[in-house]
């Protein structure tokens, strides 16, 4: 189970700054051709408005192709579909098959434990910024300090100290 989720982490890309999943992909797991999996998005593409579902740009196509040597295999005559998490969620309703309703789960699943990890580095980063705070609270404090040793030594060292002079007076 758990190498099934990583299988499918590494088959999570990020596009546009959102995380999607390619078409040839879902069809992978979902266990059908690439073809029907968008023929059956496109007879309900009332279900996949453009936060769900997007084709990829040329360039971000030879973006991916050129990073990963599974892509430039694909010869594919249009570019692919990226779907988002809803758009997922929403092809479980398009393909009604058994197969698609646990891959859907196990993909959900990934989702999720993304998402609690993002959350908690989100923590993690508040924990910085507040030592960050009290960190520049302690250097003014000490700054402060050391500015005022500064001061005193600067006045001791420009003015000389009074002192008598040594040795005989002449008598004024």
């Amino acid at each position: 189970m758990a190498n099934k989720l990583t299988q499918i982490q590494r088959k999570i890309y990020e596009i546009r700054r959102q995380k999607v999943m390619l078409d040839r992909d879902l069809a992978e797991l979902y266990s059908v051709e690439i073809k029907r999996l968008n023929e059956s998005v496109k007879r309900n593409i009332k279900r996949f408005p453009p936060e769900f579902m997007f084709q990829l740009t040329e360039d971000e196509w030879a973006n991916l192709r050129s990073q990963f040597a599974t892509f430039s295999r694909d010869t594919r005559k249009y570019r692919p579909y990226a779907f988002t998490e809803h758009g997922i969620l929403m092809l479980s309703s398009v393909l009604n098959s058994d197969r698609a309703i646990d891959v859907n789960i196990q993909i959900m699943k990934v989702f999720v434990q993304m998402r609690q990890y993002v959350l908690s580095q989100n923590t993690t980063n508040e924990q910085i910024d507040e030592l960050r705070k009290l960190l520049m609270l302690y250097i003014e404090k000490n700054d402060k300090r050391v500015n005022d040793i500064i001061i005193v030594l600067n006045n001791l060292i420009g003015s000389p100290p009074k002192t008598k002079p040594i040795g005989f007076n002449s008598g004024n």
